[in-house]
């Protein structure tokens, strides 16, 4: 077993665990999770893609206003009291939304209408927010990206995009983009008074095709726009339009990251004079800005940059953003070309603290930064839904939204949700539940897709969990201090087979070995060539015993298989029960089987477990645990959000788990309800994960449940790791 060591620098005490002291700090909280698709009206087709990408917010703070480009639509959510977000409904546009600014009584927002890549255009429309009426439009001169506001002006990125199709999305595309601005009245904009400024030839990447992105105006009147493929910033005058300076956004070089989609987070590679390719750029006073560097092209820096308005670098994250996301079980894998993708920033003053949002749109997190003047603060990182987009602060009633770009609802998953937060004193944010602590390289443990969890029976709080499938090539044991708080994992340990990683596994339960070392559940798919496996590992990992159900057993079997594992009785009456997720061919709809293999003999028994019936989806069991005189299993359906409905632990009792040979018809148990998990899923305020795929009851009696993030894929990567109390 490796031993890690969590080292923390003051500016992350609270995300280390440490104890706080008796003062309290301020912190966000979510304090609500508002699904998009509850703006579709009763005729809309609610399996069409819809999306809440950029954001915005009356003047009074109580209605936001966000854009749905696949519906061609803006939509408005109340929320006036922010904990309980109240649909407004969506507003049709015509065209595609890319942006939108609220400014005075009206929205102003940025409308794509090109009828192809090389025939671009677009307009600006105009939308009294309190009669949900479009009120004007104005032609602008091609596909608008960005809008923004600011001494007493508009800007707007009119980027052209490129399409990737052509030439493998090489530059140059004409036509070239550019960047249109006007003076405000009255938060509205005379059509007449736009002006267009040229901003070609300045950038030494392609300078004919300046690809503008993101824009934002400073409060002494200064745009700052990028162009994110081109890798170029530039400074206008919003007032003459005059480009002040422009400069190379530069390059990094960055270390200790996972560079390798090869199944396992390995933080050993490197990558030399990386482009930061910036996206977002925010404004933090009248001399510095702060960059996502999400690229989009040849780039994409995995962090953020504050640079001064001369094109001098006052700060690098580099990969720290990115390595913080690892120990809090966010990381893509299967993203490593970008990594955790920052693509957006905002910048608002709370109080005393200017604060910095820095949001990863595949790790599904917004960092949050003090900014100091210096190297910034972080604070915080708020869990946000798939694909978070849009940032909004909301000083004035200590709010934050962040909104969800990522739809799956059509298929059965998540919809996009615009996650709401509050800051205010507290001890410590509610988020994260679970961490991982550092290695002795003074680098975090990677992790994620935790599927079982188990307890030392001897000491409190010591549990293990394991990692599935999803980490095919670093199958592990993971050690947890749920003495902490978040609960910290400080170790792992590899499963080995003859001293290399044990290759294919899909762990799914352990339990601790009276007898030292691991009993593990490895889920088959018989179509893969995978069978359903029970392994003895020893302490460090390596397997000792490889057990298959024996073929007769196993011909029914389907790719839903082992999904938890435990011990019962000792010496020649020893039985290592698993839990098989859903029915198998040989099974009666409705029940599935809990298997006992019993080492004396080798020999294997089963008895049948009634679930319950659901409407939607499919429903099964994910976890077996024996404690006292009873077992304890999790049964969930496969449902997410506002869909789910039975996410359960049952009890059955010892006395009724009688085994027969898998000869003989299988006797039914009996089960009794011990809690309904779904109150325990809802604290969050976020919406309800799936899959609730670990429980166990530690030395002191205190019963754990965990979540499955599936690795970051198709997943917004929240793990809730939930201690339910004695039990």
């Amino acid at each position: 077993m490796r031993t890690h060591f969590a080292g923390c620098s003051l500016a992350t005490l609270l995300l280390c665990g440490t104890a706080l002291g008796a003062s309290a700090a301020e912190y966000f909280d979510r304090i609500a999770s508002f699904p998009i698709t509850a703006n579709l009206s009763a005729e809309a087709d609610k399996n069409g893609k819809t999306v809440a990408e950029i954001i915005s917010v009356s003047e009074d703070g109580k209605l936001l206003v966000y854009t749905d480009s696949p519906r061609k639509a803006i939509g408005f959510i109340d929320i006036t009291d922010a904990a309980q977000p109240k649909a407004g409904g969506l507003l049709s546009v015509g065209g595609e939304p890319t942006s939108v600014k609220v400014v005075g009584g009206n929205a102003l927002v940025a409308v794509n209408t090109s009828k192809s890549f090389t025939e671009p255009s677009g307009k600006l429309v105009v939308v009294d927010i309190a009669a949900r009426k479009v009120t004007g439009e104005c032609a602008l001169p091609g596909q608008p990206d960005s809008i923004a506001s600011g001494a007493g002006f508009i800007a707007i990125a009119i980027e052209n995009e490129r399409n990737e199709e052509v030439n493998e999305g090489a530059l140059p595309q004409m036509p070239a983009g550019t960047l249109v601005t006007a003076p405000l009245k009255g938060g509205s904009v005379d059509c007449a008074s736009l002006k267009n400024i040229d901003v070609t030839g300045l950038a030494a990447v392609v300078g004919e095709d300046p690809e503008p992105e993101f824009v934002d105006i400073s409060a002494d009147g200064k745009i700052v726009l990028t162009l994110q493929e081109n890798n170029h910033v530039i400074i206008i005058d919003a007032a003459s339009g005059t480009i002040e300076t422009h400069f190379s956004a530069g390059t990094v070089d960055l270390k200790d990251i996972d560079t390798k989609k090869d199944g396992k987070i390995d933080l050993s590679g490197s990558m030399k004079a990386v482009p930061r390719e910036p996206d977002a750029v925010r404004w933090i006073d009248n001399n510095r800005f702060v960059t996502a560097n999400e690229g989009d092209w040849k780039g994409g820096s995995r962090g953020f940059s504050i640079f001064r308005k001369d094109g001098s670098v006052a700060y690098e994250s580099g990969a720290t953003l990115e390595h913080e996301i690892v120990s809090l079980g966010h990381y893509p894998d299967k993203r490593n070309k970008k990594g955790a993708e920052i693509e957006g920033i905002e910048v608002s003053q709370y109080g005393k603290d200017k604060l910095i949002f820095v949001g990863s749109e595949r790790g599904s997190v917004v960092g949050v930064y003090r900014d100091t003047g210096a190297e910034p603060e972080l604070l915080q990182v708020l869990p946000a839904g798939m694909g978070p987009e849009g940032l909004l602060a909301i000083p004035g009633r200590n709010l934050f939204v962040a909104t969800s770009e990522s739809d799956l609802h059509g298929e059965g998953g998540i919809a996009p949700h615009v996650m709401i937060y509050q800051r205010a004193e507290r001890a410590a944010p509610a988020y994260p539940s679970i961490r991982s602590a550092k290695d002795a390289k003074g680098l975090p443990i990677g992790w994620g897709a935790l599927s079982g969890l188990a307890a030392d029976p001897s000491k409190p709080g010591q549990l293990f969990a394991i990692t599935d499938s999803f980490y095919s090539a670093a199958p592990r044991i993971l050690t947890i201090d749920a003495m902490r708080k978040p609960a910290m994992i400080t170790g792992d340990i590899l499963v080995t087979r003859n001293g290399a990683a044990a290759e294919p596994l899909d762990l799914e339960g352990i339990a601790v070995a009276p007898e030292g070392g691991f009993w593990l559940a490895s889920e088959g798919n018989l179509e893969k060539g995978m069978n359903n496996l029970l392994l003895r590992v020893d302490a460090k990992g390596e397997i000792k015993e490889e057990i298959k159900l024996p073929a007769e057993a196993e011909k029914g079997a389907k790719n839903y298989g082992y999904e938890g594992v435990t011990v019962s009785g000792t010496g020649s009456e020893q039985l290592i029960w698993v839990a098989v997720q859903r029915e198998w061919a040989d099974d009666a709809k409705g029940f599935v089987k809990l298997l006992a293999y019993k080492p004396s003999d080798k020999t294997w028994r089963g008895v049948q477990y009634p679930l319950d019936k659901v409407e939607a989806g499919w429903i099964g069991l994910s976890e077996i645990t024996a404690v006292g005189d009873r077992f304890i299993v999790i049964e969930r359906d496969n449902q997410i959000g506002e869909n789910a409905r039975v996410k359960k632990l049952y009890a059955i009792a010892a006395s009724d788990m009688k085994p027969v040979s898998l000869q003989e018809k299988l006797p039914v148990v009996k089960k009794t309800l011990v809690r309904d998990l779904l109150g325990d899923l809802k604290a969050s305020k976020g919406y309800v994960l799936d899959k609730v795929e670990g429980f166990t009851v530690d030395a002191a009696g205190d019963a754990f449940i965990v979540t499955d993030n599936d690795g970051v894929d198709n997943s917004s990567g929240e793990t809730q790791f939930i201690k339910l109390g004695k039990f």
